[in-house]
């Protein structure tokens, strides 16, 4: 069975950033899946589960009124590792592009006075939300990209090699 893409990134040298997962093309048009990464897979803690939450809520209803985006968002979720969250977005741009919003969707974080969509009718889990830590990982973040604006590193995925056996057997380099 092929892998799928995201699991041909070399997981052990992949860094905080903003990259580009997947491009589908669709009946004419493009969908691009981002991987907006926080944290260092298998190195640094994961985001806490609530905190997670809250900032799915928090980062979803930002892009989702931004003037200048809000019509090219089709969805904004967590990673099943918890260290990051995909993106996904109408249209093919590169990671550099969304270098600013994705900056000042984190950054919003600092001056939330709740999450948005947390009563019982509007939320799965309503109870499971943490904005204080959702600042504190947002912050973390920002400061992240902020820093490191000038590395390449942030915005192009490690590739893994696939090494191939001459019976057919597939191995990665990591």
């Amino acid at each position: 069975m092929e892998l799928i893409q995201s699991f041909s990134v070399d997981h052990t040298r992949i860094v905080p950033g903003i990259f580009t997962s997947r491009v589908d093309h669709l009946g004419g048009y493009s969908v691009t899946t981002y991987d907006i990464r926080l944290k260092r897979p298998n190195i640094e803690p994961v985001i806490d589960v609530a905190a997670m939450h809250s900032l799915e809520h928090l980062i979803a209803t930002f892009l989702r009124n931004d003037p200048a985006w809000k019509d090219e968002v089709i969805y904004w979720g967590p990673m099943g590792c918890l260290t990051g969250f995909y993106l996904i977005l109408k249209g093919n741009r590169a990671p550099r592009e969304l270098y600013d919003l994705i900056l000042r969707a984190f950054r919003s974080v600092a001056d939330a006075k709740e999450v948005p969509g947390t009563a019982p009718e509007n939320c799965g889990r309503c109870l499971m939300h943490d904005l204080g830590m959702a600042k504190w990982y947002a912050a973390e973040f920002a400061a992240y990209l902020e820093a490191n604006a000038d590395h390449s590193e942030i915005f192009e995925y490690p590739a893994a090699e696939r090494l191939v056996t001459g019976d057919g057997q597939h191995f990665y380099d990591s």
